[in-house]
């Protein structure tokens, strides 16, 4: 009457409970870690719309924010020369897009005239327009910009 009344689970019963266990974790991990890489893989990613000149002296620029995390518009670079600083800066959210307007001397017209701005994370984001409105002479050296966004 050895083991009478008494049994345990067999072997195979035991096995799938651990398996199906283990893929359950398994899971529950691998939703975990994906969370985590969304948080630590956060970019920010401007995007020039369109860049235009609205007067012999003025540059209206639409930047798009298409990255995933916000980020700051701070600086304005024409032709090369760091001109305009944004004080404060400009916020741009996530899927925002923001109008900015460049006051500065008016280049000479048919002149490709180099925008770039520059953001809070370092990086810079280039464009070109054509000064097809321009009144000034070459060569064209702006020193001062005045700079908005909204």
């Amino acid at each position: 009457m050895k083991g009478k009344g008494k049994s345990g689970i067999s072997p195979v019963v035991a096995t799938v409970i651990l398996v199906a266990v283990a893929i359950v974790i398994a899971i529950a991990v691998a939703f975990w870690a994906s969370g985590l890489v969304g948080v630590f893989t956060r970019f920010e990613k401007l995007e020039i719309v369109s860049a235009i000149m609205t007067a012999p002296d003025t540059f209206q620029v639409i930047i798009r924010n298409t990255g995933s995390a916000d980020t700051a518009i701070i600086q304005v670079v024409v032709q090369g020369r760091a001109v305009g600083i944004l004080s404060p800066a400009k916020t741009v959210g996530v899927g925002q897009a923001v109008t900015c307007t460049v006051d500065v001397t008016s280049p000479p017209p048919g002149v490709t005239v180099e925008l770039a701005f520059h953001s809070a994370g370092g990086k810079t984001y280039p464009t070109a327009v054509l000064a097809t409105l321009g009144t000034g002479t070459a060569p064209y050296a702006p020193t001062t910009a005045t700079v908005s966004c909204q």
